[in-house]
């Protein structure tokens, strides 16, 4: 690939880019890579400032700064790469404003997209059903399967199905009290399957349980199961049952909020039931992205529609 801009920059725009390329090799010492990554994102830029008509970088201010973030997002760019776009453009400006070209930094105060965390592949419909298929009757498998049928149900974080108290069943009210992150309660979801599997593991408990112990979920030792073990105990359910794709509990939380969204396109119900705070935080889970979402709104809203050019 070229780093040379497709569109001929006028002196204006390049003399302070070669000065500025000059000053990253002798003065900073920067490899060659680096040098030329510089390169390549910053005539990029300035070969976008030419389509606008702009001819000076002191005509560049943060809000342009931050409709290059936007366009980049609305292209697919990875959060890196346009992070890398910004920090490109600071140090730029940095050297332009210490030259005493620019009197402000425009790239200062513009935030990169946070880096979103790989999540893991999540089960499709089938594979959870196949996960979920438990049909044996002693007490631990009945405990399993009752533990997944209330994480898979109500989309629960691992912290909040190993927290729950035998008070916390509201089986009436077809709801579970959940503490979640930050120690705010909620009431998630209870019914069908996981009322009842977790019916059937009330009838056999008391097997297993120490007298008095208030955890609705309870280990071999008769006390509160741990985190570990409900992890390892889905690993083994996951080969025990065939599943091809590694269990773990979060899988079946992004499995819950994945198939719920399909299903009923409600991203604040699927907030709402995950118990996310900010959606920005549903949308990382459930794949939504600022790409996708730009291009909704895009072709949405009557404001946002692009008169076709002559």
């Amino acid at each position: 690939m070229s780093l040379e801009p497709k569109i001929p920059l006028p002196n204006s725009l390049q003399k302070p880019l070669s000065r500025f390329y000059e000053y990253l090799r002798s003065e900073k010492g920067l490899s060659l890579h680096t040098q030329r990554n510089y390169k390549q994102q910053l005539e990029t830029m300035a070969a976008h400032l030419v389509t606008l008509g702009l001819k000076d970088w002191s005509q560049v201010d943060a809000a342009w700064v931050r409709q290059l973030a936007s366009k980049g997002m609305r292209e697919g760019m990875k959060a890196s790469s346009i992070a890398t776009r910004l920090s490109s453009l600071r140090s730029f400006f940095d050297f332009l404003v210490l030259r005493g070209e620019m009197t402000a930094n425009p790239a200062k105060g513009v935030s990169a997209p946070r880096k979103q965390r790989p999540l893991p592949k999540n089960l499709d419909v089938d594979e959870v059903g196949q996960l979920l298929d438990v049909n044996e009757d002693d007490p631990l498998s009945i405990r399993d399967r009752a533990m997944m049928e209330v994480m898979y149900g109500a989309g629960l974080r691992l912290a909040e199905l190993v927290g729950i108290n035998l008070k916390d069943v509201l089986g009436r009210q077809g709801e579970i009290r959940v503490i979640g992150k930050g120690d705010k309660e909620r009431k998630a979801p209870f019914s069908g399957l996981a009322k009842e599997w977790v019916d059937k593991w009330l009838k056999v408990r008391g097997e297993l349980a120490s007298p008095g112990e208030p955890a609705l979920f309870v280990s071999k030792l008769g006390t509160r199961i741990s985190h570990r073990s409900v992890q390892k105990r889905m690993e083994e359910w996951g080969k025990k049952q065939s599943v091809a794709s590694h269990i773990s509990p979060h899988k079946l939380r992004h499995s819950f909020a994945t198939h719920v969204l399909e299903s009923s396109q409600n991203l604040r119900a699927v907030q709402e039931l995950l118990g996310h705070e900010n959606i920005s935080t549903t949308q990382v889970y459930t794949h939504l992205d600022f790409q996708h979402l730009a291009q909704a709104y895009d072709q949405a809203h009557p404001r946002a529609r692009k008169k076709n050019k002559d």
